[in-house]
Parts: C-alpha cells; sequence; structure tokens
C-alpha cells in the first residue's frame, strides 16, 4: 500500500471521497446531536485547577476554526523567511489530535508534508471568527525540524491529572510525500503552564526500523508511578515505560488482535479509567474484527501472560477517537460521521451504543478530548480526505466543535 493510502487507513478515512475540495468560511457550523442530556467529562474533580465555575460558558462552547495553518510568529521577518524557504506552506498543516486545558486547546500537527513550521501548537478556545491562530508550544525553538532535541512530528498527544503534557514524536517526517528520519522516536513532556519541559524519553531501545508509532496514553499506577502505553503497529506490540524507573518492554500482542489486518494498519489505544483505579487499557487495530482490553495493573508488572480480554467482534472497522477521562468510550465506524459512545462496563455490542453527534457535511472526527472548564466534550474534526487528495485549495479547513445536546 501506498504511504497516501495508509495515511487514510490510519485516520479510518473513506479513499473514495467525493465532495468539495475547499470550504468557505463558514462560521457556527452546526451538528446534530441525539439525546437531550449534555455530554459531560468523568471525574471532573481531578481537575479542579481547570474549572473556575460550575456554569457552562455560551462563549467557551462556541466552534472553533481555521483554515490551513495562521501561526503567530516571532516578526514578520521570520514568517517571510519561513515561507520564501518553503518551511511554511499553509495547505501542508493539518490538526488530527488535541488535548484541553483550560480556555486553551493543544493540538498536534504531524509532519505529514513538506512546510509544517511547527508540530505542537495552542489554539485560544475564546477565539472568535473564522480564523483561530496557533502559537507553537512551549516556543518556537523546540519546533526545530532537524535539531533532536525538539520535535519533529508529534503525532499523539495525552495530557495527564497533573497537567503535563506529553508528545509522542515519531522522529519521522514528510510523511507523505518523502520520508525522512530526522532523529529517533521520542516523548516529551511539558508543563501545561509554564511551558517547561519535565521529560524526555528516548524510545530507541524499545522500537525497530520498521517501527510505527501511532498512539500514547499515560497512565499513574496506584504507588504514584508514571507509565507509558505507546501503540506499535508494525511490530504488533505495545510499549510499555515506566517513566519513574526509566525502564521499559515491549508486550507482544497476540495473533488473534491482528486476525483481518493487512501490513500497514493502525493500532488505536484507549484508557478507561475508574475511581478506584482499576484502569484498563483497549486497543483494536482499524482492520481487525475484534476489540481487546488488558488490566494496566498488569502492564505496570510486567505480569501480561494470559491477561489481554477479547470483548467480541466489532462489525465494521472502528476509529476510536477517545474517552471521556472515565469509563465511556468514543468512536466511529471508518468513513461514518456519527460519533458513538460506548460504556465500557457493559458489553460491547450495538445495544450499548449511543449515537452522541454527527459531524458536518464533509468533515471527519479524528479526536474527541474533555474539557473540565466547560463540563464538555469537546472534539477535533477536519476535511482529512482533502487535505491527502491535495484539493484543500489554501489550506485544510480544522474546526473544534462541543459534543453537547445544541447546535454552536
Amino acid at each position: 500500500m501506498s504511504i497516501r493510502g495508509a495515511l487514510l487507513l490510519a485516520l479510518g478515512l473513506a479513499v473514495i471521497v467525493a465532495h468539495a475540495s475547499a470550504h468557505s468560511c463558514n462560521c457556527a457550523r452546526c451538528a446534530g446531536v441525539a439525546g437531550n442530556a449534555p455530554i459531560t467529562p468523568a471525574y471532573s474533580a481531578d481537575s479542579s485547577e481547570q474549572q473556575t465555575s460550575t456554569a457552562v460558558s455560551t462563549r467557551s462552547s462556541a466552534a472553533v476554526q481555521w483554515i490551513g495553518g495562521s501561526f503567530v510568529w516571532p516578526c514578520v521577518s521570520t514568517k517571510n523567511i519561513y515561507k520564501q524557504s518553503k518551511r511554511y506552506v499553509p495547505k501542508s498543516v493539518i490538526a488530527t489530535r488535541m488535548q484541553i486545558y483550560g480556555t486553551e486547546a493543544f493540538v498536534a500537527l504531524p509532519r505529514f508534508k513538506a512546510g509544517v513550521p511547527a508540530t505542537l501548537v495552542k489554539v485560544d478556545l475564546k477565539h472568535r471568527g473564522c480564523q483561530a491562530e496557533l502559537t507553537p508550544f512551549p516556543c518556537w525553538s523546540v519546533q526545530e525540524e532537524g535539531n533532536c532535541e525538539a520535535l519533529q512530528s508529534v503525532v499523539d498527544i495525552f495530557l495527564d491529572a497533573n497537567n503535563i503534557l506529553w508528545a509522542l514524536d515519531a522522529g519521522i517526517v514528510n510523511t507523505l510525500e518523502q520520508p525522512v528520519r530526522r532523529c529517533s522516536p521520542k516523548v516529551m513532556a511539558f508543563d501545561v503552564k509554564t511551558g517547561k519541559l519535565i521529560k524526555k524519553v528516548d524510545l530507541s531501545s524499545l522500537t525497530c526500523p520498521a517501527s510505527r508509532l501511532q498512539y500514547l496514553v499515560v497512565d499513574y499506577a496506584k504507588d504514584g508511578r508514571i507509565f507509558l502505553y505507546i501503540s506499535d503497529a508494525a511490530t504488533r506490540s505495545i510499549i510499555v515505560y515506566d517513566v519513574t524507573s526509566g525502564k521499559g518492554y515491549r508486550l507482544v500482542l497476540p495473533k488473534a488482535v491482528t486476525l483481518g489486518c493487512g501490513k500497514t494498519d493502525v493500532l488505536y489505544l484507549a484508557l478507561a479509567r475508574s475511581e478506584c483505579g482499576n484502569n484498563v487499557l483497549f486497543f483494536t487495530y482499524l482492520s481487525s474484527q475484534r476489540l481487546f482490553s488488558i488490566k494496566t495493573a498488569y502492564l505496570q508488572s510486567g505480569s501480561t501472560a494470559g491477561r489481554v480480554h477479547d470483548h467480541g467482534p466489532k462489525n465494521g472497522k472502528i476509529v476510536i477517537l477517545g474517552t471521556d477521562g472515565g469509563q465511556f468510550l468514543f468512536f466511529r465506524f471508518e468513513g461514518s460521521s456519527e460519533i458513538l459512545r460506548w460504556n465500557t462496563n457493559t458489553c460491547f455490542k450495538s445495544d450499548n451504543f449511543e449515537v452522541v453527534y454527527n459531524s458536518p457535511d464533509c468533515l471527519l472526527a479524528t479526536q474527541v478530548a474533555p474539557d473540565y472548564k466547560i463540563q464538555r466534550i469537546r472534539i477535533l474534526e477536519s476535511n482529512f480526505p482533502d487535505f491527502i487528495l491535495g484539493q484543500v485549495g489554501c489550506g485544510a479547513y480544522q474546526v473544534i466543535n462541543v459534543i453537547d445536546n445544541q447546535c454552536q
């Protein structure tokens, strides 16, 4: 399969796209939602720093949108230099992953194509208008391509309970054009409030040249230790790394996990949390036939033999979008605009799936994340199929919406 096809597969998007190549600047787009009750995050008390009041602000919960990538530059001359050297090409920029802290969204911009000046940015959720600005996080120097102390291509991010933002850097750029490995894969952790680098984890000893790192989950053990779980789709494995001790290992998954998969596929991860701390890591390949999980206590102890749980058939290819920070998992079927919610404490079957959102025409979701400040679930959407086909005009349309019972 071509790299282009692999990227389509990796985001669970339909290969055949029959819609307009460019979007007009259409503010305050409307999305249909089933039911009347608002969809809220779990365990809001865990993020009390993010909450200033229990009231939901209409201004804070409206959609935030942009086309291409309009960055906050140090100065005009810097922007001109980047443009002239083709290190800044607005139509090469697209957001795929998102986490929320306070009134800001932290967004991953993988370097799929040349011309992405920053691969990790933040967006002001209070912005109104048709062109939100992207501010490199934590700063411009950390975005330098070719500098292995900096971020090369962030493919996933995770905000933990202690307000540390963890970024999975694949180390490979221009993956849709001519892939170039700039650096070894790594994870970098930043204090979300100050931007200070807290930790850097080199993953070279736990990967191989064929590795395709895709998803990152951060978990805390009951004794306070920090663990990273990273999916490596190419090697049918999950990397388990104890940040506290600086040690890690690879969990090779049972062959049944890849039943029905091709050579290029995506391995999704999602963490379901419980109040008592008995967390569960769910995982599945896009093209595989079944959904699986393992209790994180087994991953943390290394006692994983025979511990993988089979939840049954999926009845189609599903794209896992994230959780509410608790027991509810959000997903959609490949190419579908319907977002479904499943209570992971129930059996994995269609009777237990609830439609909670429908993406606007031409858009597909790539991530959901809890917004504790407004007590809602945010959703990141874009016209990624158009981006892949090079049919986005001046840039891809991207929007951060709210899963709610009202049109925003």
